[in-house]
């Protein structure tokens, strides 16, 4: 794809390089790359690809923009909250630059749609924060053989990883499994502003090198980065003959969701489980007979809001109301922040209740990491 006049102009700066030069350039243009995730990581690898000419862009995200968000988030502003990141973020990069074209791609990325997604794009850039998204988004590009550029974050640190196909191993490789949960999402576990930013400008870089065939791509190797040590290193990885995807006999030839967990044992503390809030979740999901769910607040509480099909019994009232709760029922006590349930399970406990649960942080803990912006009095 030829250059026109305005596009010379715009990366002078580029072609003045001569490892990229007009063909390097001409080769951004040409090229197709989707970002998967318009998160903490996709927000800089989509700036820079946007303002390098990168031709075609595409963006995969399912959510909408939160407060919480703008802290590290800088494709998009105050301006945005509650759009939709894949339009919103496809708005930021043709103002940034109006001579690429950019495909907002507002879904949720599934086993039976990331085939027919992927099959019009070049390279990957993956920047999702959930591990069943990382495996479904590696798996898809080995069985495809489409180059992949993954990053991570958690709380101070980053990793950075890319894959070509036949050059070195895939992320299965590197972490052959894990479930969602295993690792603190950033809602959970928080994360440095500025973190995302090295990995996901990182991801661009590789990203560039891999289109204009410049330098040495990040392949057989995972490089870590420690934001509190300023600490960069590098460590060389191989493929696994036994990797499920790019092994010698792979057992994954098709992109797979993941099988939902089963709900993990609560941790039990004087005869008094603990459930967080995603473990409640899935004790409550359809298709599971749910506990008997039994909110200790006050009635002006419970009134602002409370899960589906809890019962309202204030801790005041709880000693004259025992004979209410199933013995057998394992029910789960709920309050605003953890403090009033827990005292709850124990006066329930004490009254021949079997197996009381509190959900830790109580309902300021499920908005949180669950249902933001879900009001709680």
């Amino acid at each position: 794809m030829a250059l026109t006049d305005a596009e010379r102009a715009r990366y002078q700066r580029h072609l003045s390089l001569k490892e990229i030069g007009t063909a390097g350039q001409e080769k951004l243009k040409a090229a197709r790359v989707i970002i998967v995730g318009a998160g903490g990581l996709g927000s800089p690898a989509a700036l820079y690809l946007a303002a390098a000419g990168c031709g075609t862009l595409g963006l995969v995200d399912f959510d909408r923009v939160e407060v919480s968000n703008l802290q590290r988030q800088v494709l998009f502003d105050t301006a945005a909250l509650g759009v939709p990141k894949a339009e919103a973020g496809r708005a930021r990069l043709m103002s940034l630059n109006p001579g690429i074209r950019v495909l907002a791609h507002a879904l949720e990325l599934r086993a039976a749609n990331v085939r027919e997604l992927l099959e019009g794009y070049d390279l990957v850039i993956d920047g999702s924060d959930r591990l069943s998204t990382r495996y479904l988004v590696n798996d898809a590009c080995v069985i495809a053989g489409k180059p992949l550029v993954s990053a991570a974050i958690h709380r101070f640190e980053g990793q950075l990883s890319t894959y070509v196909p036949g050059q070195g191993p895939c992320y299965r490789c590197l972490f052959p499994a894990a479930a969602d949960g295993m690792v603190a999402n950033c809602a959970e576990a928080g994360v440095l502003g500025v973190l995302p930013g090295v990995l996901g400008t990182l991801q661009a870089t590789e990203a560039i090198k891999l289109i204009t065939g410049v330098g040495t791509p990040l392949t057989a190797k995972l490089l870590t980065y420690d934001a509190l040590e300023l600490r960069f290193q590098e460590f060389r990885v191989a493929r696994r003959r036994d990797c499920a995807v790019c092994g010698d006999a792979p057992t994954i030839t098709e992109p797979r969701d993941p099988a939902p967990p089963p709900p993990p044992p609560a941790p039990v503390e004087d005869g008094v489980r603990r459930l967080t809030p995603p473990a409640l979740a899935r004790l409550i999901a359809p298709g599971r007979p749910p506990p008997p769910l039994i909110d200790v607040r006050e009635p002006y509480e419970f009134e602002v809001s409370h899960l589906e099909g809890a019962r309202n019994i204030p801790l005041g009232e709880l000693p004259q109301r025992l004979a209410e709760i199933p013995r057998d029922g394992a029910p789960v006590f709920i309050c605003r922040s953890g403090g009033r349930s827990l005292r709850a399970c124990k006066l329930a406990l004490a009254a021949g209740v079997a197996s009381p649960a509190n959900l830790e942080g109580g309902m300021l803990g499920w908005a949180a990491q669950l249902e933001p912006g879900l009001p709680v009095a």
